[in-house]
């Protein structure tokens, strides 16, 4: 049944620049969280639409643990 799936597990997280990347095991990109350092200097405009890097990377792990979150009990 697993083969089944569309993004098969186990899905990584891999830091870029500005983004965290989520892939899946065959390397497909499935999303990305993008974050800003800068966002309390310099009274950043947009400050409110992006989210600090620990933050990003906090999501980005949560999203990265799905597919072993969603896994079907084995009986």
């Amino acid at each position: 049944m697993d083969n089944l799936r569309r993004f098969p597990p186990p899905w990584t997280m891999e830091e870029d620049k500005h983004c965290f990347s989520i892939k899946d095991a065959s390397g497909f990109h499935i999303c990305g969280v993008p974050h800003r350092e800068d966002l309390h200097q310099n009274n950043y405009q947009y400050a409110h639409q992006f989210v600090s890097r620990e933050e990003a990377r906090r999501i980005a792990k949560a999203i990265s643990r799905l597919p072993e979150l969603l896994k079907r009990p084995q009986y």
